[in-house]
């Protein structure tokens, strides 16, 4: 699908939809827990929607309703360990890295089927650790991907600085073996935040981790997942900042529900960025500079933008959209620590310097990161989504800032983790149209 933004959003009021990455690791642990759960979730996307065909594969019975998902748990005695599961991961790298640690201490036989990017996104050192622990795996690169043998409790060995999903699919998988496991990182834990959400969703089910020192984690074995019979899915702030940076470069603020600044998710610290930035970030109007936070909305009014210096280690998800921002902010922007961007759905540093490069800005792309000299507009033009969710929306935000039309190639690259994000987009006053007449630039 290809659109072009005939209206940027006017701002407004509009609710944040529920996290995927929560939904993910609720989902999973509900599979796997000893009775029924229900939880809310309103809205689903792909990658939610690769897990469900996952866990559904290995026997999981999951009713979905406009409320969310109830959850009738795995007969783990009742799997047939001479058949061969297949899971569907789609593109979801969540789904591949979660599942497949989980299959491993199931001890089932699975093929994992993945397209887009995914085969040949990295997988190397949980790939190493599973065939170390007593597991059998095919090829890397190739789908699918087939799992065989069980995977052994002992001392598992990561490095922290290429994806934070090893740690937590293990971490899901590991409490099911029968005896102790310990988990250590080599070197800083990047993405930090979301082990501290997989944590969170464990101590719901009643799992027991411990970190005895920085970056180790002693999971006993033998444990129990016991359903807490009802759990909620709280507001995704990853996506969540796409209008809340609108709200920073536009002439209107913009209002954001649903979301809690007590959540383990990392991607609230758009809040700081944005502030840092110069925007009024919580402010009841315009004028005020001081942050007056409500537990569940955030406003966001346009102030004078500078430049800032950004380490995205614990926050990569959020570099297209505070790029957006650093755009037409005054000065110079360094974003540094953002080198994992390159094993995304796409390379985001490329894909992101392109976008921008594409509208007028003035950005460039180093090792690790971007380097961004503000302007006051961009021009507009064609931006291609490279199948990447997060430039698609990044893209539909930037019409806001610019003189001319932008055109967006790929745009329902969205339904990754937001299907309604255009819906959503009209309904802050923006406006868009189906344009042909951009296949003929593929």
């Amino acid at each position: 699908m290809n659109i072009k933004i005939t209206k940027p959003i006017q701002g407004g009021i509009i609710k944040a939809i529920a996290s995927k990455s929560e939904a993910h690791r609720l989902l999973i642990c509900a599979a796997l827990a000893n009775d029924s759960s229900f939880i809310t979730c309103p809205e689903r996307s792909e990658d939610i929607d690769a897990t469900i065909r996952c866990l559904s594969a290995l026997g999981a019975i999951i009713q979905i309703s406009n409320d969310g998902f109830q959850v009738t748990p795995i007969d783990y005695k009742a799997l047939d360990k001479d058949k061969t599961f297949t899971l569907d991961c789609g593109e979801s790298g969540a789904t591949l890295r979660f599942m497949l640690p989980v299959c491993g201490a199931l001890g089932v036989k699975a093929d994992f089927h993945m397209s887009g990017r995914l085969p040949s996104r990295p997988l190397s050192a949980l790939y190493d650790e599973m065939t170390t622990h007593g597991c059998i795996l095919s090829e890397q690169g190739v789908s699918p991907l087939t799992c065989t043998g069980q995977l052994q409790s002992g001392t598992y060995t990561l490095p922290g600085n290429v994806s934070s999903q090893y740690i937590s699919g293990l971490l899901l998988a590991l409490p099911l073996l029968p005896g102790d496991s310990i988990i250590q990182i080599t070197c800083t834990l990047e993405s930090r935040p979301y082990v501290d959400m997989t944590l969170e969703a464990l101590s719901l089910f009643g799992v027991k981790v411990t970190e005895d020192s920085q970056n180790t984690f002693r999971i006993p074995g033998n444990q129990c997942l016991r359903s807490p019979d009802k759990i909620k899915v709280g507001g995704d702030w990853s996506n969540a900042a796409f209008w809340l940076s609108a709200g920073a470069i536009k002439n209107h603020s913009i209002t954001c529900t649903g979301i809690d600044l007590n959540t383990k998710q990392g991607d609230k610290a758009i809040c700081g960025f944005l502030e840092r930035f110069g925007a009024n970030v919580g402010a009841t109007a315009p004028v005020a500079r001081s942050v007056i936070y409500s537990e569940r909305s955030i406003i966001v009014s346009p102030s004078k933008l500078h430049g800032i210096e950004i380490d995205a280690e614990n926050t990569p998800d959020l570099v297209p959209i505070l790029a957006a921002v650093a755009a037409v902010a005054e000065g110079q922007t360094v974003i540094k620590n953002a080198g994992r961007l390159r094993i995304k759905e796409s390379d985001r540093l490329h894909t992101v310097t392109e976008m921008l490069t594409g509208v007028g800005a003035d950005v460039t792309q180093t090792e690790d990161g971007l380097i961004i000299n503000g302007k006051k507009t961009l021009v507009g033009g064609i931006i291609h989504s490279h199948g990447d969710h997060r430039i698609a929306m990044t893209a539909a935000i930037l019409s806001s800032v610019c003189t001319h039309p932008v055109e967006i190639i790929g745009a329902d690259a969205v339904r990754k983790s937001y299907p309604g994000f255009f819906e959503d987009f009209k309904a802050l006053g923006g406006e868009f149209e189906m344009c042909l007449h951009c296949e003929e630039v593929r």
